[in-house]
């Protein structure tokens, strides 16, 4: 019936304007990972030399920018220091921000109203850094990896998410397990959770994308080098164009063009772990981020 129907001519234009705007935007969001896929395997010297489009390595392709990486032991430090940060991060706060919301979605709760306005309010003012960095510093956590999550245990906006999720569950539910017994724990753990693990992945690829390409507050917090995360460490190479530690070896005109490569090649080894972790969880992240999408 549908293929009977007599398409508009207006409606034909839209659909072409439509798919010539949608091929833009996925040519503008896949070309920079093939470049620098393409640039990170690319002769050093072709590469420095190269100008306009990369869609293939140019000169002789070869591995060495990787090699000089993954034989920095800087990298596998960062990657050392980011897994930890990762997993009991990650963990934590989505511990952390699941109490939290399972208190307030509850019905007899006092001064709920009073408590969400103040956790509103927080995303709008805050201390300033500062003030954040001395309150730090006399809970004695710089200089260490607590530093990088106990301050940051729950993000409002996930919070208020996650909230609105534990909500919209039938409240019968509730009252059917108190009936049978069960306290907030059971009800929380047996009943909650497991109805809500779109949500949960959702609040892990947030927390944990937050945590991998965190810098900015470890660079504040922590001095000593045999903590810094990936993405720190990724930043001297890139912005500070620190690539020495790669390029002991190489005379002045190969440092030049292999320090081009490194910073690609870098890119490639701290980016390919959370590409492979997201198609696992894409499945739940459309339902999770729906569920919480009306915010209340």
């Amino acid at each position: 019936m549908e293929n009977n129907m007599k398409i508009s001519k207006s409606y034909r234009l839209f659909q072409v304007f439509n798919g010539m705007i949608l091929m833009a935007l996925c040519f503008v969001t896949i070309y920079p990972i093939i470049y620098v896929i393409a640039a990170s395997f690319s002769d050093g010297a072709a590469l420095v030399s190269h100008t306009g489009f990369l869609f293939k390595p140019v000169g002789k392709a070869n591995v060495d920018a990787f090699k000089a990486v993954l034989n920095n032991p800087n990298i596998f430090i960062g990657y050392r220091n980011t897994l930890m940060v990762l997993t009991l991060g990650t963990t934590f706060m989505v511990m952390m921000t699941s109490l939290g919301a399972y208190v307030l979605s509850r019905r007899n709760v006092k001064w709920k109203n009073i408590i969400m306005m103040l956790i509103v309010f927080t995303m709008f003012f805050e201390g300033g850094l500062v003030p954040f960095f001395l309150q730090v510093q006399a809970l004695h956590l710089t200089d260490t990896l607590f530093s990088l999550v106990l301050p940051f245990s729950v993000n409002a906006y996930n919070l208020i998410i996650m909230r609105t999720s534990f909500a919209a569950i039938p409240y019968s539910l509730e009252e059917s397990a108190k009936v049978d017994g069960a306290r907030h724990w059971t009800i929380l753990f047996k009943i909650i959770l497991p109805l809500s693990k779109p949500v949960i992945a959702v609040m892990v690829l947030y927390y944990g994308v937050a945590i991998w390409n965190g810098w900015f507050w470890a660079s504040v917090f922590l001095t000593d080098r045999n903590l810094y995360p990936l993405q720190l460490v990724l930043r001297e190479i890139l912005i500070a164009n620190d690539t020495s530690s790669m390029t002991a070896n190489q005379d002045v005109i190969d440092t030049v063009n292999i320090a081009e490569t490194i910073k690609y090649a870098t890119i490639v080894v701290s980016t390919v772990p959370i590409l492979l972790v997201y198609p696992f969880l894409q499945r739940y992240f459309v339902k999770g981020v729906m569920i919480g999408a009306v915010k209340g």
